[in-house]
């Protein structure tokens, strides 16, 4: 008896498997481990790295500072005891504001001079661009500054302000310098 094989070769009529076949062979191709130098390199390109990290600072301990209460310092948590002396300097409360004391001298600026028959005027631009003139005597600023002296470089004016310890009322020299 002979028997025959009898094989027939299936078209492959369809292409569906063949990507998966070919990539099947690419990852049996790629799976080899001699000869891989990029491995071998990131081992050793490790073993050269010193790690240069900074050590943190060192904690000092908080120490807390003890209060002295001989009378000497100013209790920070009782209120200003008004002050007993009674002093010559006050400003005058009852008096009329001029229109610049409404502004703080911080936002004013000398821009110009200008002289009339004997009288001299200072030009102060105000914060709202707008340019007025004052003279000695006048009030400017929000701590009861008074021209004292206008020169071609800056306004002089004694200010009085409150001591900020004591309570009493204190005079101080204040200056706008012109603004070129």
């Amino acid at each position: 008896m002979k028997h025959s094989l009898n094989l027939k070769l299936v078209p492959f009529a369809n292409f569906k498997f063949l990507p998966i076949l070919a990539l099947g062979v690419l990852l049996v191709a790629c799976s080899g481990d001699e000869g891989d130098d990029l491995d071998q390199y990131m081992r050793d390109a490790a073993k050269d790295i010193k790690p240069s990290v900074k050590p943190l600072p060192e904690v000092k301990p908080y120490a807390a500072l003890p209060y002295n209460a001989d009378g000497s310092l100013v209790d920070p948590f009782r209120a200003r005891k008004a002050s007993n002396k009674t002093s010559n300097l006050q400003p005058n409360l009852n008096r009329p504001k001029e229109p610049m004391e409404a502004y703080p001298l911080e936002s004013l600026k000398y821009v110009g001079l200008l002289s009339r028959k004997k009288l001299t005027y200072a030009l102060l631009k105000t914060p709202d661009n707008n340019v007025q003139q004052v003279k000695v005597g006048n009030y400017v600023g929000q701590n009861y500054g008074r021209i004292t002296q206008i020169t071609d470089s800056e306004v002089l004016l004694n200010e009085i302000v409150q001591d900020e310890l004591s309570g009493d009322w204190v005079e101080r020299v204040s200056n706008l310098a012109l603004q070129e």
